[in-house]
Parts: C-alpha cells; structure tokens; sequence
C-alpha cells in the first residue's frame, strides 16, 4: 500500500528514496576569510580614516572603517524598504564603481610611463613590511570599499616609484596622489548623508508622520526609487509586506543599534573616528 504524502515528506521535500537521517542533516553557515594588503602609508591613512582636528581647522577623513559601519546601517535599512536606503545605496554603488575607474586611469598612465624606457626595466616598488588587514565585513559595500582601497595602494606605489626613478618630477607626482586620494574619499563621502528614520515605502505612499520626518531632512528619491523598479546591482532583499506589518517595533529600531563592531576590520572594533566631511588635503608622507 502507498505511503501517505505526510507520512513520505522528507525535510527540504527530499526523495523518499534518502534516508530520513540523511535527509535531517543540514550543512553548517558558511564563513570565509578576505585580507587586506596595504602596502604604502597613503592607502594606509584611508584604511584608519582620520580623527577631527578642530585646533587645526582640518575636518575629519572618512576611511574604510567608517564606510563599511555606515553601509552596514543602508544596507540593513534598505532590507526594510527605506526608499531612501535603496537610493543611498545606488549613489554608493556608482560613486565607488566611477571611482575606482579614475584611481586606474591614473594608474595606467604612469604605468605607461614606466614601461616607456626602451631596454629599462623597472620593478613597481614593494613594501618590505606590508601590513595586512584581516577584512570580516558583514555588507558587501564594506568589501567593495577595500577594493578601491586595493586599487588606491596599487596607484600609489606606481607614482612614487615613478618619481624615485626620474619619470615624474615632484609636483605632478603630488598632483596624482592627490587626485587618486580625492576619488577614493570622494566616495567614501557618499553615504555619510544619510539618516536612519524607520521610513518606509508604504509610509511614503501614505505620506505619513515617519515620512515627513525623513522628507524634512532629506530630498525625495526619484520615482523609479519609490516604486523599487531602480536598485543598486548589490542591494539586499526587501522583507515582504506582511513581515514588515508583523516587525513595526524592529524596524522602528536604528540599525546603529545592531553591534557595528562585527562590522569594522580586525582590529579596528573601537570605532574611534568622528564622521565629517573631506577636507581635501593631500595625504603625505
């Protein structure tokens, strides 16, 4: 006599022909590792970020740490339909993708010029101590932030050897580490705007209390961001409808209330860096 259907259904709908043992087991969460190879003082700097230095007049210097905490909190709140996470998010993502196309443009210019010297062969100079960073970001853009910082160390180390072998003298050298530097931080820039306020887009369809209070802040997203038919390519899932009515009290909750420390590099667990815009300075040795 056949089985019944309830009696056949095996965890995760498996054949019937497993066994029920088998079937039960269920793999563990997966866990890599991604490092961080710094190699000059410059890339350095925007790894740690800088500390405001009011004494000075000099504002404080966004690095990776701060970014990555920061996206950390967009991605979370994008997750619960804040419109204007998801359009924070896009501005990010493009700000970083345009960014890391300069930082290599200038790169490939001064590679060009090391490679110009017929019969010379000329070595990208190397750190004889590099410093890894262990990365353990828990948002994409965190990962996406040490990229550029790759790519910004990369364009370093290509103009300073350039200059130490007399293909570049000093002031256009400085102007390209500036240049480099001023993209990699221009983008790091990008999400510090942004403000959490539970917000999400049925609030702004019903153009409600948590909606107005986020208007008054911030400028309205775009249409194509309201109605969600424009994401960032990295962007989290949205929670349905249903679970955002069942978790009005959690999503009333600020995502910088979620433990940022799992969100900062090894080794940088104290958030020590004051937010604030770039001041422009040319970071130098």
């Amino acid at each position: 006599m056949a089985m019944k259907e309830s009696e056949q259904r095996l965890p995760n709908d498996a054949d019937p022909l497993v066994q029920p043992r088998i079937a039960a087991q269920q793999p563990g969460g997966l866990r890599g590792s991604a490092t961080l190879t710094v190699q000059t003082r410059q890339a350095q700097r925007l790894v740690h970020g800088r500390a405001p230095r009011p004494s000075e007049g000099k504002p404080a210097i966004v690095g990776l740490v701060r970014f990555a905490t920061t996206m950390r909190r967009i991605w979370t709140a994008a997750s619960r339909d804040d419109p204007w996470a998801d359009w924070k998010l896009l501005q990010t993502y493009e700000a970083l993708t345009e960014s890391r196309e300069g930082v290599r443009a200038i790169h490939e210019q001064v590679e060009n010029k090391l490679e110009s010297m017929a019969g010379v062969e000329i070595s990208i100079a190397e750190s004889l101590e590099p410093v890894q960073v262990p990365l353990e970001f828990h948002n994409p853009y965190g990962y996406m932030g040490a990229y550029l910082i790759s790519d910004y160390d990369q364009c370093v180390r290509a103009i300073l050897t350039a200059r130490h072998v007399g293909l570049m003298e000093r002031d256009p050298s400085e102007k390209e580490l500036y240049r480099a530097g001023r993209l990699v931080r221009s983008a790091f820039n990008v999400p510090q705007g942004w403000r959490f306020y539970g917000v999400t887009r049925d609030d702004v369809a019903a153009n409600n209390a948590r909606a107005q209070r986020a208007l008054e802040a911030m400028p309205l997203p775009p249409q194509d961001i309201l109605e969600g038919t424009l994401r960032a390519p990295v962007a989290p899932d949205i929670r349905n409808a249903s679970a955002r009515g069942a978790s009005d009290k959690a999503n009333d909750a600020a995502p910088e209330d979620d433990a940022d420390d799992e969100d900062l590099p090894a080794g940088e667990r104290q958030e020590v860096y004051a937010g604030g815009e770039d001041d422009d300075e040319q970071a130098r040795d």
